[in-house]
């Protein structure tokens, strides 16, 4: 294994894996650390974690454990992928989790959560999405991990103990060279996390040639164009792994998802297929039970169906207050995991699940281990089949809230068809 990423959470981990096999390294997914080797042909290996929200030291623990298992395949690099728009909060995990691989690892890592294809751009250290202040955008609401400051310097300063640095886009634009001068001037003034400004794809690698030799990279998944290149460019890769086969049953949506996006996805949705509504308040009180919702999927098989928990921000907070943040996050996520369980053991084989929390734990449940990454569906939601499921294929699709486009339930649908 060549490179070694860990990633906080499971849409992340495939967005990742997406880039990756997109530029041309044989790549595999692997859902929590394995607890054996991987393929000699495994070129990039994916750990996905289940570590954006729980508590700061957990997540190190986790990453270090993952970080150890990577090191024991031969990686040469490490990559720490996080969400294009930096979900944390003041406490962590992206800062802590950091700071504990450069103390393992040595050296400076640049902090890069661009992604020009979703419209995640950083520039002069502040990271806009789709031209606006991430501030300003939808993210500033998000149930879990509100982003209600741009500054990444500054909001990883609340997370870390050292000072950050900054390689500013004027020095980006000039190249390779002139990025790793910066580098190192920021590392002789002891600034360890360096964020790094990025626009477009060509930014990302010109960054990519100029970190070759680091041992750490922490970014979103757009930083693998330049971390690719480089194996490619040394001659070292051997072309494409497993071959993706979709599978030939019934697809069944699940969203859990409250971001703009994905409201206006599964409102979209709704006006041609069936939409079963699913609220906390019903969940926790035991008025909506798995086997109803699941009852109510399998007679609607034939038209795609979707059960969706998304609710807009004041129906989330409310919920909340009522219940508390995490009662209310665990009971949906549980119920969405025990819904694809149930629907898996009745014959489902496609499912195509919005939302980072309610895709890992829609993966946790169904006791999947690895994936093969198959054709890109949307930019950084790539097609899934489960590693070792036998003749009878599963394949998923894991979309973060943000991603994808307005159809993107139906596009998931029919790539994750056999043909």
């Amino acid at each position: 294994m060549l490179l070694g990423c860990i990633a906080d959470d499971v849409t992340g981990a495939s967005d990742l894996a997406n880039m990756l096999a997109k530029s041309g390294m044989a790549t595999t997914q692997f859902v929590g650390v394995p607890t054996q080797p991987a393929s000699a042909s495994c070129e990039a290996g994916v750990v996905s974690l289940k570590s954006r929200t729980i508590p700061a030291a957990a997540a190190v623990s986790q990453s270090l454990a993952a970080l150890d298992w990577l090191l024991a395949q031969g990686c040469r690099q490490i990559l720490f992928k996080y969400c294009s728009t930096f979900d944390s909060t003041p406490e962590g995990n992206i800062g802590p989790v950091a700071e504990a691989l450069l103390a393992r690892l040595g050296g400076i890592a640049i902090v890069c959560p661009v992604f020009p294809a979703t419209g995640r751009t950083l520039f002069q250290g502040h990271l806009f999405v789709n031209g606006q202040l991430l501030s300003e955008t939808g993210m500033r609401h998000h149930p879990l991990t509100p982003m209600t400051d741009p500054d990444i310097r500054r909001w990883l300063r609340r997370q870390t103990r050292g000072e950050v640095g900054l390689v500013p886009y004027g020095v980006v634009r000039r190249g390779p060279g002139p990025i790793g001068d910066a580098l190192a001037a920021e590392a002789a003034a002891g600034r360890r996390l360096v964020v790094t400004d990025a626009v477009v794809d060509d930014d990302l690698v010109a960054i990519g040639a100029a970190i070759a030799d680091h041992r750490l990279v922490t970014g979103g998944s757009g930083i693998a164009l330049g971390l690719a290149a480089n194996f490619r460019n040394s001659g070292v890769l051997a072309g494409p792994g497993a071959r993706f086969a979709g599978a030939s049953g019934p697809a069944v949506a699940l969203s859990g998802s409250c971001s703009v996006q994905s409201l206006a996805q599964v409102a979209k949705f709704g006006q041609s297929h069936p939409v079963l509504r699913i609220h906390g308040d019903d969940v926790i009180a035991g008025t909506m039970t798995v086997d109803h919702a699941c009852d109510w999927a399998l007679r609607h098989l034939d038209a795609f169906p979707m059960i969706a928990s998304s609710a807009s921000p004041e129906e989330v907070r409310a919920g909340q207050d009522r219940h508390g943040q995490t009662r209310l996050a665990e009971a949906i996520e549980h119920f969405m995991g025990a819904v694809a369980v149930r629907l898996r053991d009745a014959g489902v084989t496609r499912f195509v699940v919005g939302g980072g929390e309610t895709s890992g734990a829609v993966v946790a449940a169904l006791g999947i281990t690895a994936f093969v990454i198959g054709p890109e569906i949307d930019p950084g939601v790539p097609a899934l089949a489960v590693v070792g499921h036998g003749e009878a294929q599963l394949c998923l699709a894991l979309k973060s809230g943000n991603f994808g486009a307005i159809d993107f339930y139906e596009k998931a649908a029919l790539m994750l068809t056999k043909r």
